[in-house]
């Protein structure tokens, strides 16, 4: 499918896109669409778009049609802007929407400080994309619902994308955008039921795998639909999202200058989270003015700190950065309070007939949880071993981070090798570069990333045009 901008001509299609550069964009999700928008808005002068993705839905659904409650992000309004520059844009939307201020009175006449669920923010999205693609007469979007395997280079630094289709023409730029799921293109909550489940376990019971926002919700979305059975969470690590202040909480971390050794850091970061509250603060706020350095200090870390952070400390981390709305965490803690929720430390193992091997947390003794529900809830990290990625590899497109975690990449999102140079033509936007860029899975870094790589695609093929 090829749709042509608002005002284009189709006479002038096949003219328009063998004449221009070609961009691919692999992915369709929130990076995807934000690197789409981002070359719309930035590169002014004309291109042809190719977005491939197998899954065949490229509408934002009608969120604001139903009342039904949906994950709920966990990032406020005023962060998730996807106008460079305009912190208000989502918020305006939101004013602007008549089924949304009847359905959330309480907010007007703004909506920063609040917490919506995730399709109302995709509707947002792609009505953004819409409309940039609406007011570009001189371009082209293509979609491509087949699934790329591989990536290889051509003569003349061009790419070729392998795929079901032999057609493929060959690109000037590939954007990977494919979030977490390489291997596992359903990166959507995934139920197990065992096949005697339901016939074995006396009592109901679910168990949810997972430590992060997605479990969390999971378990109120069961609870919203009458479930009165018990729940198990089981969490590697043991740790579950903390809560967001009632309001805004401002960043704030302290000026002097920070230790350079990992265990330093660790104490220096407590002692201002100590601070901060004893003045009347939160340690929320110290948490994100540590973001502003979260980049600065990963870099500084030698090797053997990176590997420590991410063996015994990331989950901890994590679960004080992505954060859930106070309502939520509330409903959480009195789930774990009354007993009816457990969280249990530990490793989840194969499944049987009526529920889940688990291996408790310091033990070597394998148990069987009974459950006649398990829900897969845990972000699936992106499969280095996926072909994809080892076209790339092989091709010396790319190599894995320190910690192989996903691609080596610089804060445009550029690829790079030992030497140090970028990969010109190709960049990883979003999660895939999580290793070398902490916090590139949120929604206010993947932003700037995006516009960062799509100013880099404007100073390539046309540099002799300003960017806006």
């Amino acid at each position: 499918m090829t749709v042509q901008g608002l005002f284009s001509a189709r006479a002038n299609a096949a003219a328009q896109i063998s004449a221009v550069p070609r961009i691919a964009i692999v992915g369709r999700g929130f990076s995807g669409m934000m690197t789409a928008i981002a070359l719309m808005k930035t590169v002014r002068a004309p291109f042809h778009l190719q977005l491939f993705d197998p899954n065949s839905s490229v509408s934002g659904g009608q969120a604001l049609a139903s009342a039904r409650a949906s994950t709920i992000l966990n990032t406020r309004v005023r962060d998730l802007s996807v106008a460079v520059g305009d912190n208000d844009d989502f918020n305006d939307w939101l004013c602007s929407n008549t089924a949304f201020r009847a359905a959330v009175p309480a907010a007007i006449p703004g909506f920063r400080q609040i917490f919506v669920p995730k399709e109302i923010f995709s509707d947002y999205v792609y009505q953004r994309f819409s409309e940039a693609l609406a007011a570009r007469r001189d371009i082209t979007v293509q979609v491509c619902n087949d699934p790329v395997v591989a990536i290889r280079r051509s003569h003349g630094n061009r790419y070729l994308l392998e795929s079901a289709n032999p057609a493929n023409p060959l690109f000037d730029t590939v954007i990977l955008a494919t979030g977490y799921g390489l291997g596992d293109q359903d990166t959507g909550k995934r139920e197990v039921s065992p096949v005697r489940a339901q016939r074995l376990v006396a009592r109901a019971h679910a168990v949810l795998l997972g430590s992060g926002i997605r479990v969390v919700d999971q378990l109120l979305q069961l609870r919203d639909c009458g479930y009165a059975g018990q729940v198990t969470i089981i969490s590697r690590r043991g740790f579950l999202p903390q809560s967001h202040t009632p309001n805004s909480a401002d960043p704030v971390f302290p000026a002097e200058a920070l230790p350079e050794s990992l265990p330093d850091i660790v104490r220096f970061i407590r002692q201002a989270c100590r601070e901060a509250e004893e003045e009347g603060r939160s340690w929320q706020s110290v948490m994100n003015g540590l973001r502003k350095h979260a980049r600065s200090l990963w870099r500084s870390l030698p090797a053997r700190d990176k590997h420590q952070f991410n063996r015994h400390l990331r989950a901890i981390y994590d679960s004080h950065r992505n954060r859930l709305p106070e309502a939520m965490h509330l409903r959480l803690k009195r789930e774990l309070a009354e007993g009816r929720t457990v969280l249990r430390r530990g490793h989840a193992g194969r499944r049987g007939l009526s529920g889940l091997f688990f291996t408790p947390a310091g033990s070597s003794t394998e148990e069987i949880i009974h459950a006649e529900r398990i829900i897969d809830c845990r972000c699936q990290a992106p499969d280095l071993s996926a072909p994809l990625i080892q076209s790339l590899f092989s091709a010396g497109l790319a190599m894995p981070d320190e910690l192989s975690l996903g691609l080596a990449v610089n804060a445009r999102g550029e690829p790079f090798l030992e030497d140090g140079a970028a990969v010109a033509g190709l960049f990883a936007v979003g999660p895939l570069g999580l290793g070398s860029l902490p916090d590139i899975d949120l929604v206010p870094e993947i932003v700037s990333q995006a516009y960062a790589a799509a100013e880099r695609v404007g100073e390539r093929f046309y540099p002799q045009v300003k960017a806006v």
